[in-house]
């Protein structure tokens, strides 16, 4: 059943069955009506960006299928390189800032979040990134209630923690961690006062009621994810799903549509696998609804749209346009 024309409520009780209804709506009339209640909530001119650095890299013992961090992939060509150094850390951070960055996200491959001197290290990044006038993010695994109180403290923005995809498929890309003990970090960091970004990845094999369950999930949260990251699938050789075909950029328009009317208020962003897009394909997910990227020649270990391709695409939509508080042209 496609629910009624009240396009823009915020909702927290969809059903599976409600969303797949809109996500197979015909794709004009699905973009048409996301597009309408993104222009509601959002300046449909403004592109939020963020910049996405991997400061501890390889040796996650989670089996994520989709990750070349796992230590569970053998064969993948990675290298496995220890925490950064805090002043490494900002100098990056500083440097995306100039290049128009407002966020700046620092990903380490950690099961959990231990105490010691790499946390004390992670909260004086954070500190930094802070006191650049850069919003912060980060993604540690899971996370105790002191710790997200520290990092609070600390002034952290938003802490990502993906869900990755529905709770009925995610036996089947990950088994070390319980889907239940994702939703129990996100509520720990809720608790603490913290932004959540919290999405998921499509086009590892799941079918649209898994898609749909995500989102549900995500909606069913008070309230929804201020940031939900709609990552699409970047195969990386030796990983469980390296021969998956690369997904139809119609499809990730598809879910950036849906995510819009499902969660009308959240920042929607365009975040692995843009670099496999074409530039019409970005501009109709910005239509149907995204509005923030991440800038850089990679998102943790993989490829991402270069600065050179995002002034362009930027160019393209309009000089005028704006890229936080700035100009997406300049």
């Amino acid at each position: 059943m496609i629910p009624a024309h009240d396009d823009g409520a915020v909702r927290h009780d969809w059903t599976v069955e409600e969303i797949e209804a809109l996500h197979d709506l015909p794709l004009l009339e699905l973009v048409g009506r996301a597009n309408a209640v993104h222009r509601r909530h959002h300046d449909p001119n403004r592109i939020h960006k963020a910049s996405l650095l991997s400061v501890k890299t390889g040796g996650c013992p989670e089996d994520c299928a989709y990750c070349p961090q796992s230590a569970h992939h053998r064969g993948v060509d990675l290298a496995r390189d220890r925490l950064m150094d805090p002043p490494s850390v900002l100098a990056m951070a500083a440097r995306a800032k100039a290049a128009g960055a407002e966020r700046f996200c620092m990903g380490a491959a950690w099961r959990q979040v231990r105490d010691g001197a790499e946390f004390d290290a992670v909260v004086a990044m954070v500190e930094g990134v802070r006191a650049l006038g850069m919003e912060a993010c980060v993604t540690l695994g899971m996370l105790k209630a002191h710790q997200a109180a520290r990092l609070a403290q600390a002034g952290l923005t938003a802490y990502n923690h993906n869900l990755d995809t529905g709770p009925d498929f995610y036996g089947r890309i990950v088994t070390t961690r319980r889907y239940q003990d994702r939703l129990d970090t996100l509520a720990t960091v809720r608790e603490a006062g913290i932004g959540l970004c919290c999405g998921g990845i499509v086009g590892m094999g799941e079918a649209v009621a898994d898609r749909a369950g995500l989102l549900r999930v995500l909606a069913s949260m008070a309230p929804h994810p201020e940031s939900v990251p709609i990552n699409a699938l970047v195969p990386v050789e030796s990983t469980p799903l390296a021969d998956r075909p690369r997904l139809d950029p119609l499809d990730l328009v598809r879910m950036v549509a849906t995510a819009r009317l499902v969660l009308p208020g959240s920042v929607l962003r365009l975040s692995a696998g843009r670099a496999q897009l074409g530039r019409e394909a970005q501009i109709l997910c910005f239509l149907a609804g995204a509005n923030s990227v991440f800038s850089g020649d990679t998102l943790l270990t993989t490829p991402n749209a270069g600065h050179d391709d995002d002034a362009a695409l930027f160019a393209a939509l309009a000089p005028r346009m704006r890229a936080g508080t700035g100009d997406v042209a300049s």
